[in-house]
């Protein structure tokens, strides 16, 4: 963000600590990289164990069609998706306080103008 030549007073009417508002925000983001990096690295330990495991032949047995087989990968292709999730909203979050600091700050410049 560009920073403005406007001198910067305390506002009295403010109902928030606009640092404290921008502390949370960027714990958020930093929240949701590392929430995402242990589902992916689960993910990876995971499939990494499962494949050594299908190689090994524990899993296959006789009269196995592809189907059945393609139905073991599944799940692990499934379990970083709720990290995802997660990483989005953190990350909807992080920017939605942002946007709304923008949003009050400029509604305020608007009105002393």
């Amino acid at each position: 963000m560009t920073e403005s030549t406007e001198n910067r007073t305390g506002f009295l009417a403010t109902y928030f600590d606009r640092d404290a508002v921008i502390k949370i925000a960027r714990a958020a983001g930093i929240l949701a990289w590392i929430v995402l990096g242990i589902y992916v690295f689960t993910t990876v330990i995971s499939i990494a164990q499962f494949l050594l495991q299908f190689v090994t032949g524990v899993y296959y047995q006789k009269g196995m069609s592809i189907f059945d087989v393609a139905g073991f990968f599944m799940p692990y292709f499934l379990q970083p998706v709720p990290g995802l999730v997660y990483f989005i909203g953190l990350k909807f979050a992080e920017y939605g306080l942002l946007i709304l600091l923008d949003v009050e700050d400029n509604t305020r410049r608007a009105a002393r103008k």
